[in-house]
């Protein structure tokens, strides 16, 4: 699978996108905003990813606001808040046949971009 799950509104995700250009054909985008993410897409990037915690955004503006960042927080409610929630989910996301890549670090998005 060749799959982009980004947020249209994000400009860090557009600018990614946009320096992909023509490496990102064949991949499907997928606007997490607009189609929410699946709990089988969830577990697909669990898979990869090993943890849901790796996918969690912890920069979330509702990380604060609904008072996580004084909890420890179990498997269970990573994947429950991301799939409630999609600003929860770091993004974007890319997965490259049985390779994922998360986030927006100039390092991980480097390794996406050499993947395609």
């Amino acid at each position: 699978m060749k799959k982009i799950y980004h947020l249209a509104t994000c400009s860090t995700c557009a600018q990614i996108l946009d320096d992909f250009g023509a490496k990102a054909k064949g991949f499907e985008l997928q606007d997490i905003k607009t189609a929410k993410i699946t709990p089988a897409q969830l577990e697909e990037m669990k898979e990869l990813a090993g943890t849901y915690e790796a996918l969690f955004s912890r920069r979330a503006l509702k990380y604060r606001e609904l008072g996580l960042n004084t909890k420890t927080l179990s498997e269970n409610e990573y994947k429950k808040y991301i799939l409630e929630e999609y600003t929860f989910l770091k993004r974007p996301v890319v997965i490259n046949e049985k390779s994922i890549f998360i986030g927006n670090a100039p390092k991980v998005v480097a390794q996406a971009k050499a993947s395609m």
